[in-house]
């Protein structure tokens, strides 16, 4: 057997098990949310729907950790962790209650693009409070999304 047709499941593994793959997914998914959350949206309070949403995701997070036997790890996090992980919560849940508000009032194409300035967005504040370096690419990509969020938000 050839080195090449050995070495393809392995490369195949490895970009199942990369972060490529998990975004890739969270995109998936994140779609998915906007589509089922607009039509979900269309006859109660855009708050009381961010509720009921949060209260899955809380379900299924906490069933994902025992299943796992995470949960035992709690203890062992620190303040700085858990202080940095409330705030997180903070922000997701802000996002979601302007995110449903947004799906409610506006179309989900339209919406939904505006929604993903996050990612010019995360660029800057990277590279401003983490000290990520900013790539010509990533510039080039940054600008790319928010010249195409505008168009379809405008189009």
């Amino acid at each position: 057997m050839p080195e090449s047709a050995v070495r393809q499941p392995a490369r195949r593994m490895l970009i199942c098990m990369s972060w490529v793959f998990w975004a890739i997914l969270s995109a998936i998914f994140a779609a998915a949310t906007a589509l089922l959350a607009k039509v979900g949206v269309a006859h109660v309070d855009s708050n009381l729907a961010t509720a009921i949403r949060t209260t899955v995701v809380l379900v299924f997070a906490w069933a994902i950790a025992l299943a796992l036997g995470k949960h035992g790890e709690i203890r062992s996090l620190d303040r700085r962790t858990i202080f940095f992980l409330t705030l997180s919560g903070l922000a997701t849940g802000l996002s979601w209650l302007c995110y449903f508000r947004a799906l409610q009032l506006g179309p989900a194409s339209r919406v939904a693009p505006l929604d993903k300035l996050s990612v010019p967005l995360v660029l800057v504040f990277a590279v401003l409070l983490l000290g990520e370096k900013l790539t010509p690419a990533a510039l080039i990509g940054g600008l790319l999304i928010t010249a195409g969020a505008m168009v379809m938000v405008f189009a």
